[in-house]
């Protein structure tokens, strides 16, 4: 590694497992690390590795990780000579990038005039056409109003897609397949880009049913040399997230790959780009040279270690490096692609409830052995709502996709996460569908995937329902008093222990499990019990989050009430976050679907809904309050009649 030459310090303006990431690879430079942190953060794993740490403030986003004064002062206070930014929060915000040019900071990343160029989806593909790169139609002029949107979706034709201007990671996208929808999606990304990126400026495009999302990494340096470092395909997404990634692409073959390539170099070479970047297009699957432009990340992507297995080329460092004013001192003849990389992002949410985002205190945290897992969390951290949901990263890489894919899946199956509902084992289903494996892939492709529970339809196998048993068995209070224990003495013989799980809605009774002396334990099974809650991890059962219970002691939830029922339905908050807006108010009636409440935690969005048609009696919340899991929100007489006393149709 070339020695560098001005810079020897670096703030890390950013969190989580991108910070401890990018600290990693300072560390092997010899560069010295400073952290930032809010006040939810202050105990967090990338302050506790870095050789440094400058409070910012509280901790909501917008008054620490997203205020560029601040982080301008702490890396002033500390002496850094450099700020990286990560990705995510000022990755590509032009005034960071001018403020570190106006206070001697060398910013790691390319010019503010580049990033205002790129960073803006509307110039983005005004730069694009300009260039001679393909653009998806659509209508791209700045500021539009709520009716020019309408005005725009409605003569590009259905299904259109909104996005924001601003920022990225699928945040404030909304498809619209009728006009019934436009105003409500217009409301919704707007807000939703607004809270993400401060600005809620909207454009409009045809959008591609079944496409793929193949982008491809660039690196530029400030002497004139641009060059690619291949492709990636990013198919698999949920809400235009995207969940697992892989490189190469496979469906494209050489000619496409290099045609797709070669238009990336030519658009980052348009502009004078430095660092670097990724140029993102949708490319119909069965046409791959039909590629079009999407738009282009100036900072660097969380898929980015695919890369750097492929090439063998530390993407941080060529940062710095590229910062630091040195050439890349390689051409694209130099660059070297071998095997295939697949990587899996944790996110702390749930499967099960439609990937609602979760939280909580991480009890338990064991990495795979033998392969790279990005993390930014450890055991004991605690997951709040005020950040992005991604905990961490799991990379393979293989000879070939199937060994890629199988090292992958083995290794999420040995992941252990206690405490924190994530998707791990949702990524185990993922790669064990046949399209997936096939290389059979589209955005679309991962709404078909339905998340289910491992013992959703037949219950714990009787391995796992031994090994709970015998850890619930053993954890019974064995109070002084004898006649107080419950370990199931009676006269005469033992009464059987009953013992319940509750998993998903379903449970099962285990104990008659644990009295067959021919029952093995899983032995490999890890296992964490608090009160009534357990959690349990096998490498062949994956990880489930159940209630144990006896018939002294059974603390059962009660199923909620469904479309067509009578009575009183309580409306609760899905999961922790904040109140953005409200659909009804006191005496509306509602018919089934109409949105009650909307809920904002972790940058999105979630719509709380009817169960049927009623009227509202009471609202317990308000715009702007922060609630907690399950906290009343609204409550709903159900019913055809208005036995909720006189209001006004709707």
């Amino acid at each position: 590694m070339t020695q560098l030459r001005n810079i020897r310090s670096v703030l890390v303006a950013n969190r989580g497992e991108i910070a401890v990431r990018v600290m990693r690879t300072l560390a092997r430079l010899d560069v010295r690390s400073v952290a930032v942190y809010s006040d939810a953060d202050a105990e967090a794993l990338h302050v506790a590795i870095a050789d440094s740490a400058v409070y910012l403030g509280p901790t909501a986003a917008q008054d620490s990780y997203l205020n560029v004064d601040r982080v301008i002062s702490a890396a002033l206070a500390s002496g850094a000579d450099a700020i990286h930014p990560g990705y995510g929060f000022l990755s590509e915000n032009t005034r960071l990038a001018q403020a570190c040019v106006d206070n001697g900071i060398v910013f790691i990343g390319p010019p503010a005039a580049v990033i205002e160029q790129m960073g803006d989806k509307i110039q983005a593909k005004v730069t694009a056409i300009e260039a001679g790169v393909p653009v998806v139609p659509g209508r791209h002029d700045p500021a539009m109003s709520d009716a020019q949107v309408t005005e725009a979706v409605l003569a590009i034709g259905f299904p259109s897609l909104l996005k924001p201007s601003a920022g990225g990671g699928g945040k404030g996208m909304r498809i619209i397949r009728t006009s019934d929808e436009i105003a409500g999606a217009i409301e919704s990304a707007r807000r939703e880009s607004l809270g993400a990126f401060g600005d809620d400026t909207l454009l409009v495009e045809r959008f591609v049913d079944q496409p793929r999302h193949i982008e491809v990494q660039v690196l530029a340096d400030t002497h004139g040399n641009v060059v690619h470092l291949g492709e990636r395909e990013c198919s698999l997404q949920r809400r235009h997230q995207k969940v697992i990634e892989e490189s190469p692409s496979p469906l494209l073959d050489d000619h496409a790959r290099q045609a797709i390539c070669a238009a990336a170099v030519r658009l980052a070479q348009s502009v004078n780009y430095v660092g670097a970047g990724t140029v993102e297009f949708v490319v119909p699957a069965s046409a791959p040279m039909d590629f079009a432009f999407l738009e282009m990340n100036t900072r660097l992507q969380v898929e980015h270690p695919v890369t750097e297995a492929v090439t063998g080329i530390d993407l941080v460092a060529e940062q710095i490096r590229i910062a630091d004013g040195q050439p890349l001192g390689y051409d694209q003849g130099d660059i070297h692609f071998c095997g295939v990389a697949i990587e899996a992002r944790i996110y702390a949410e749930d499967p099960l409830r439609e990937s609602l985002p979760t939280g909580g205190l991480i009890e338990v945290w064991e990495e795979p052995e033998g392969i790279r897992v990005d993390s930014g969390v450890r055991a004991g951290d605690i997951v709040t709502s005020h950040y992005d949901p991604m905990l961490a990263k799991v990379i393979s890489a293989g000879a070939d996709r199937t060994i890629a894919m199988r090292t992958l899946a083995s290794a999420l199956s040995s992941m252990v996460i206690f405490g924190v509902v994530t998707n791990v084992d949702y990524l185990r289903q993922i790669l064990a569908d046949e399209r997936v494996q096939a290389g059979d892939l589209d955005t679309n492709l991962l709404s078909l995937i339905t998340a289910e529970s491992l013992w959703e339809a037949t219950g714990p196998p009787p391995m796992a329902a031994a090994a709970i048993v015998n850890v619930v068995r053993s954890s019974l209070p064995m109070d002084s008093d004898v006649w107080s224990r419950r370990d199931g003495w009676r006269i005469g013989a033992e009464e059987p222990l009953r013992i319940d799980w509750t998993e998903s809605g379903s449970t099962w009774p285990l104990a008659a499990l644990a009295d067959d002396p021919g029952e093995a334990i899983d032995d490999d099974a890890t296992i964490w019990l608090d009160g009534d809650a357990m959690w349990f991890h096998s490498p062949g059962q994956g990880i489930h989050r159940g209630h144990v219970s006896w018939p002294i002691d059974r603390r059962l939830r009660q199923p909620a009430h469904t479309a067509g029922q009578t009575g009183i339905w309580t409306a609760r908050s899905p999961m922790p976050g904040m109140i953005v807006n409200m659909g009804v108010s006191v005496g509306d009636r509602v018919e089934a679907g109409h949105t009650l409440v909307s809920v904002e935690a972790m940058k999105m969005e979630h719509a709380v809904r009817a169960p049927g048609s009623g009227v509202v009696q009471a609202i317990d919340v308000a715009v702007g309050q922060q609630v907690t899991l399950d906290q009343q929100l609204v409550e709903i007489a159900l019913g055809d009649d208005d036995e909720g006393g006189s209001h006004d149709d709707q």
